[in-house]
């Protein structure tokens, strides 16, 4: 009785594996795009969040100057009625002295209720000044909290129409590169993914630009830029550690 065989698999090409490792690298860095577009927003969504409690603390604080200093300008004027009426009970008192001792005690104190009156009056003065100056503050804390609250407005609604917008793509994405993933031997694919993690722009696979690396920039000897153009293995950058393909491979034009 004959054993049926099994299929043979189709061996995939070295340059069809760099095809897909290219195009598994495409899909990534945009959604790497979309992700670093979307995360910049949030982040200043926060800020002017942060900038608008912080004027709203301090236009609250200045009002609570005003009223401190309105307060301090009711107690100088209860302090003038006081010596306008210790005044007057001495001034009355004058009329019936019985000696030169009195009157000089009386006089004195006159004297003394009235420089009370006057730096009263000058504290009064101060006050006004004060509290003028800190209503312009409140006016001008005020006009740059209206235009945060409208900015911020702005950057919500922006970052809303990006969420919305983005969502969709990046979920097509997403399907796009687990898709290629599958073409893609696991082997290969870690070595990938490990490469794609420990590089700052989250490249793994780059085309070989004007006789260097895509990724780090340094310059590839003229042999190894001709084993890359071949596309018979897979050939790390020996600086950064990138896979490299040559620009026609990865379908791009050399820059």
């Amino acid at each position: 009785m004959a054993t049926k065989k099994k299929p043979v698999e189709k061996e995939v090409s070295v340059e069809d594996k760099l095809k897909s490792l290219y195009k598994l690298q495409s899909y990534l860095s945009e959604i790497d795009r979309i992700k670093t577009l979307r995360g910049e927003l949030p982040l200043e969504v926060s800020d002017l969040d942060d900038e608008i409690a912080g004027l709203g603390t301090r236009i609250n604080n200045f009002e609570l100057e005003l009223k401190q200093l309105d307060e301090d300008g009711k107690l100088q004027k209860g302090k003038i009625e006081i010596s306008k009426a210790k005044i007057e009970k001495y001034t009355k008192q004058l009329d019936n002295v019985r000696n030169s001792k009195e009157y000089d005690h009386l006089s004195k104190e006159i004297e003394f209720e009235t420089l009370e009156i006057e730096l009263s009056e000058k504290h009064i003065r101060e006050f006004g000044h004060a509290a003028a100056v800190i209503k312009e503050q409140i006016e001008a804390a005020g006009e740059l909290l209206k235009d945060k609250t409208a900015d911020l407005e702005l950057k919500k609604q922006e970052l809303d129409d990006i969420v919305s917008e983005t969502k969709a793509q990046e979920e097509k994405l997403r399907e796009k590169a687990k898709k290629t993933e599958t073409t893609i031997e696991p082997r290969l694919l870690a070595a990938f993914k490990r490469i794609r993690k420990n590089a700052r722009n989250g490249l793994g696979v780059v085309p070989i630009q004007r006789s260097a690396c895509g990724g780090c920039f340094n310059k590839i000897p003229p042999q190894k830029q001709m084993d890359i153009k071949l596309g018979k293995k897979i050939i790390v950058c020996e600086y950064c550690g990138r896979i490299m393909v040559d620009p026609e491979t990865a379908g791009v034009e050399e820059k």
